[in-house]
């Protein structure tokens, strides 16, 4: 794959972490190419469950905490980060059409010809389904020679049944540093999930057991014209 090919990319989550767990060698990628990325972010992640291991944070410190966390992973990922303000778990309840208008004219704006978001549908979590509907619907609202290229992230249980296999696919062996170092920026959330890798591998040492969990990252390139957005939530 040729990541210099591209003029702006925009990643398009909601949550802290997600750009972490699931572009951050992409990111590294097409940083070491030259080309700017930036991460719209839809919340801080203040309704999240985890609170450290052991606990660190709570109810009120961790909105504060987890936008430091979500700063220090995007400085490591040298990647622009612009934080949308809409409240953790509510994204599904946000008028669709506004989202869309709005993530546009980033869109627009910054020269994007690659958006990475969730893939509607086959994201687990209503914020990842709706932020990612509302990020298909933006570039499928521009002219069509005008569309940046559309990855979907998606990690359902019946995702490659109802989609077939990802169509592209990273392998993260010489950018897995900066992927680990960005997850680890997440402290918070990340401890006990890699304290859990390291339990159910075969290896006893921690990089080893999150490369065989995380070396590759997959995406679906979308024809945005073959969606049906209707009923994507």
């Amino acid at each position: 794959m040729n990541f210099s090919e591209h003029n702006h990319v925009i990643i398009i989550y909601p949550h802290p972490d997600d750009e972490s767990f699931g572009a951050a060698g992409t990111i590294s990628k097409f940083r070491e190419a030259g080309v700017p990325v930036t991460y719209l972010c839809g919340t801080l992640g203040e309704m999240g469950r985890n609170m450290g291991t052991p606990f660190f944070a709570n109810r009120e410190t961790l909105p504060e905490i987890r936008k430091k966390e979500l700063q220090d992973a995007c400085q490591v990922l040298d990647m622009n980060l612009e934080m949308l303000g809409y409240r953790d778990k509510t994204i599904e309840f946000e008028p669709r059409e506004a989202l869309a208008e709005r993530f546009k004219q980033y869109i627009e704006d910054l020269g994007a010809t690659l958006v990475i978001t969730f893939y509607p549908g086959y994201a687990v979590h209503p914020d990842h389904n709706a932020m990612g509907a509302a990020a298909f619907e933006a570039v499928k609202q521009m002219p069509e020679n005008e569309r940046p290229t559309l990855w979907g992230t998606a990690f359902s249980n019946d995702h490659r049944e109802k989609l077939g296999d990802p169509n592209v696919v990273i392998d993260l062996i010489d950018s897995f540093d900066k992927k680990l170092e960005a997850i680890k920026s997440h402290r918070s959330q990340a401890e006990g999930m890699l304290s859990q890798l390291l339990a159910q591998s075969e290896s006893d040492d921690e990089y080893e057991a999150a490369l065989e969990r995380f070396r590759y990252e997959a995406f679906y390139e979308v024809d945005i014209d073959q969606v049906d957005l209707k009923n994507q939530t």
